[in-house]
């Protein structure tokens, strides 16, 4: 693997006390979710952009990493700056569509980390 090839680098969303949420919650994963999410990160960090199945956009500015673990699907929104990933949010669901409350968490970090 030539690390020259990234076309993004992976920065996590810090909030104003310094705390990485999405760091947090993926240390919180079973050793097999984050092998697996780590594994879609990479794809995408090497081939972005990329579509569906493993990429969906879902507004302006916002993206959504959908990686198959065995208790449904982990999504990781994201949204990029240049050459970089920002990690927004990520949660584990089994619906199809997103929950409000995941939606409005992770725009209220975007326009966050768009302010700063």
């Amino acid at each position: 693997m030539n690390y020259d090839d990234i076309k993004l680098k992976v920065h996590f969303y810090k909030t104003s006390s310094g705390a990485e949420p999405v760091k947090k919650w993926l240390k919180s994963l079973s050793p097999a979710h984050k092998k697996v999410i780590g594994e879609d990160i990479k794809t995408l960090q090497f081939g972005w952009p990329l579509g569906m199945p493993l990429v969906e956009k879902i507004k302006p500015f916002l993206w959504e990493v959908r990686s198959r673990v065995p208790n449904g699907i982990a999504r990781v929104l994201f949204t990029v700056d240049g050459n970089i990933m920002i990690l927004l949010h990520g949660f584990i669901k089994k619906s199809q569509k997103i929950p409000k409350n995941e939606l409005k968490t992770t725009l209220s970090r975007l326009k966050q980390y768009q302010e700063d």
